[in-house]
């Protein structure tokens, strides 16, 4: 019997859990040549098998074949065996993880909103905005540290996406855009 590496081990088990057993993305670390290699190892064995990725459900690819065509990997039934685990008990975790999925969770009375943390950033930010003469991104910046990025992305993403807050946007000529917060 050949002799399992951590990196083997640890893919093998994290591709097991997901769904189509599809053994991408690999572990935080492993990269270029050490991956290649451990990829070419796992596929001799017969634990990992490359085939076409279905692009359209957005499989990670493992490399492109240069054809507009992309290939994934799949843990395969030995390499479910190898860890231990039984191919049919996977794939009736499957079964069962999509017939949960498509059955509607009962409604909630109230949906739980996400909760503004007091002495953060994002709570300095939230105060910043909520000045008469709002902020700017270089007041931003100066006052958290973040880079100009990262505050226009904590601005879109957590305040109007996350918590749905009323955040308005103007350009005043000498600072920019300015952003504002009007909370009655």
């Amino acid at each position: 019997m050949t002799k399992m590496t951590e990196t083997q081990s640890i893919i093998l088990t994290a591709g097991a859990q997901r769904p189509e057993n599809i053994a991408l993305p690999l572990p935080k670390g492993l990269a270029g040549a050490a991956a290649k290699m451990a990829v070419t190892k796992m596929i001799e064995h017969g634990w990992l098998q490359e085939v076409d990725a279905n692009l359209r459900r957005g499989e990670p690819l493992w490399r492109e074949t240069g054809d507009g065509h992309g290939t994934t990997l799949i843990v395969t039934d030995a390499g479910l065996l190898a860890i231990g685990i039984e191919p049919v008990v996977v794939k009736s975790v499957v079964a069962i993880r999509k017939h949960a999925a498509k059955t509607p969770a009962p409604m909630e009375a109230t949906a739980a909103q996400p909760k503004q943390r007091a002495g953060t950033k994002q709570g300095m930010l939230i105060e910043m905005l909520r000045r008469p003469q709002g902020a700017s991104i270089a007041e931003i910046v100066e006052a958290t540290g973040w880079l100009g990025h990262s505050a226009r992305g904590a601005i879109s993403g957590v305040l109007k996406k996350k918590l749905a807050l009323p955040v308005t946007a103007e350009k005043i000529e000498g600072r920019g855009t300015v952003y504002k917060l009007e909370i009655a």
